[in-house]
């Protein structure tokens, strides 16, 4: 009796309720929070799936899942060395049309406008009390791209990558929250109702040498921006080039599923606990926050006054899309049109300044690095 009563200590002293802490308990509940909102309410679920269950894992303790020799640990290096965000851009380029912004290049202005929030969180995360190079990978969120949020902190304050990590990817997943109400508060329903003309055809030619040209362009004036820029323009030649079908569809599909799901369970994985429940995630997150309303409020102010420069022909609701969650912001731009205005379809023209803060966005994270490195 004794030795089963030994045995059944030592199972029970093994096991991880051994050593669940009140910090593991709150995180497994912040990933079953997550998982709801990604399954039921369909936020943004191939990003919050493989996330909250990464969390889970490494918040079940003992299993040393993330220890030296446990499989997260190996599979972590594609995210410690910058790998999996690079693919990743790789295969948004693969399935981003850059016609819309080609037909109608003065949205570049709109996706440079909507990278105000970086400089509201990057003065923000100073005055709280963040180094500069924390507050510069904290500030990124403000370009709502998760992908380059991972890419600049691992760079500069890989310390803080998890909850930089989880608040880019949570609000890019909370768009069609958080963006409705600052376009309605910055426009009027007359601005609402302005139907833009038809975009002008793009050419073949164009569309081959926009992203040969870009890549060029970046390596020579901001290299640092080139990993990111590069892979993105690479992505979309193969799109448009015409001869390498099959290796858009794989960027497009088996490469880039496979990246998110690695990328996305060691973002979640970051979440350890004990490393994760500090007063500066909470700052974090809530600078986060500042920075996504302020980039969409930059965007859509830049086109009210594009509208008045264009005696009315610009519909300054476009600009909220120049933030660079990709074409998310595109479609709550789209569906708040079609609330005040059914009829009125600004999609395409939305598509401008959103794949134009794509861009935007990496080569602010280029610029970043370029300063602080």
């Amino acid at each position: 009796m004794e030795v089963y009563s030994m045995a059944l200590s030592k199972i029970l002293g093994d096991s991880g309720f051994a050593g669940l802490t009140t910090g593991n308990v709150t995180m497994l509940l912040v990933a079953f929070i997550m998982l709801y909102l990604a399954i039921r309410k369909n936020f943004e679920p191939l990003l919050l799936v493989p996330i909250a269950f990464g969390c889970i894992l490494v918040n079940l303790p003992l299993s040393g899942i993330m220890d030296e020799g446990g499989f997260l640990y190996y599979v972590f290096f594609g995210t410690e060395h910058e790998i999996y965000p690079v693919i990743i851009f790789m295969g948004v380029g693969a399935l981003t049309d850059f016609a819309p912004l080609l037909a109608n290049p003065v949205t570049f202005l709109l996706g440079a406008a909507a990278q105000l929030g970086v400089f509201v969180a990057l003065f923000g995360a100073l005055m709280l009390g963040f180094s500069v190079k924390e507050a510069a990978s904290i500030a990124i969120i403000g370009g709502a791209d998760g992908p380059t949020s991972i890419y600049l902190t691992l760079k500069l304050a890989p310390q803080i990558l998890g909850a930089v990590a989880v608040a880019a990817y949570s609000y890019m997943a909370l768009v069609p929250l958080i963006q409705p109400p600052v376009i309605r508060l910055l426009t009027t329903k007359k601005d609402r109702n302005i139907r833009m003309d038809n975009l002008r055809p793009v050419s073949k030619l164009e569309r081959v040498l926009f992203p040969i040209v870009s890549t060029v362009a970046a390596g020579l004036i901001l290299p640092a921006s080139v990993p990111l820029i590069g892979l993105l323009m690479f992505g979309n030649l193969l799109r448009e080039c015409g001869v390498t079908e099959r290796l858009n569809q794989a960027a497009q599909n088996e490469i880039l599923n496979t990246v998110t799901i690695f990328l996305g369970i060691t973002v979640g994985a970051t979440m350890n606990a004990e490393y994760f429940l500090t007063i500066d995630t909470i700052k974090i997150i809530l600078l986060g926050l500042v920075a996504f309303i302020a980039s969409t409020a930059g965007g859509t102010l830049l086109g009210q006054i594009m509208k008045v420069l264009s005696g009315g022909k610009i519909n300054p609701m476009i600009g909220a899309a120049g933030v660079s969650a990709v074409p998310m912001a595109a479609r709550v731009v789209q569906r708040v049109c079609q609330e005040d205005s059914p009829g009125n379809f600004l999609l395409m023209h939305a598509m401008g300044p959103n794949v134009a803060g794509v861009i935007g966005t990496a080569v602010a994270a280029g610029t970043m690095l370029t300063l602080l490195s």
